[in-house]
């Protein structure tokens, strides 16, 4: 009789991979910058781009505290606790994501397809305001398909949409939602605090999709 041999998919590789990495590097700030090829491996792979046909177009929706993006949660470690989301960006969805932290988790931000400008921040201010955040930009980068950018915990910045349509995988040490972030107006300087993005599980390979 037969043995089915089922082949590992890109998902399949990069959680074995990144696992493999938590297991060995203890050093946060190594560890996250060790895991960034390992995510670039996997947006070079046709076959991401092409699953992600399916993934559906992701939404800032509206609740109690305000709106809040969406992810798309494709994985969380039962071990490590990483989480491995997509954002799917429609290119009628204009500006930008509120400026804002990840609060203590680091964050791998990949871009799949399409492009979009990231905005890196600085804070000025002594922090003896709970509602207030001076801040200054500092970057802002056109970033595409195979980019990837290292947001470590507390680092201010935002996603800009210009007018195409994008899709990013992210790697975050941990499942967003479930704890506030910092929100800044660098405008005005107001700063709160709210929930993070909501998470809608998905499957990033249906199963006719799924590489071969």
């Amino acid at each position: 009789m037969a043995i089915e041999v089922k082949t590992q998919n890109p998902l399949d590789v990069l959680i074995s991979k990144t696992r493999e990495l938590f297991a060995s590097e203890p050093d946060l700030d190594q560890r996250w910058a060790k895991l960034s090829p390992i995510l670039a491996e996997m947006l070079a792979d046709p076959a991401v781009i092409e699953a992600s046909k399916t993934w559906p177009e992701t939404h800032v929706l509206a609740g109690e505290g305000g709106s809040r993006a969406e992810n798309l949660l494709f994985y969380e470690d039962p071990d490590y606790g990483f989480a491995i989301n997509g954002l799917k960006k429609n290119p009628d969805r204009s500006g930008s994501t509120r400026v804002h932290d990840h609060a203590h988790i680091y964050t791998l931000y990949g871009v799949l397809d399409g492009r979009e400008r990231i905005e890196r921040y600085e804070r000025l201010d002594d922090r003896s305001r709970v509602d207030y955040a001076e801040i200054r930009r500092t970057r802002s980068d056109v970033v595409g398909p195979g980019e990837i950018d290292l947001v470590k915990p507390y680092e201010i910045h935002t996603e800009v949409t210009i007018g195409e349509s994008t899709v990013a995988v992210i790697i975050r040490s941990e499942k967003s939602g479930g704890f506030n972030q910092g929100r800044y107006n660098p405008e005005t300087f107001e700063y709160f605090e709210s929930l993070g993005p909501r998470q809608t599980p998905v499957e990033m390979f249906p199963p006719n999709t799924e590489a071969m």
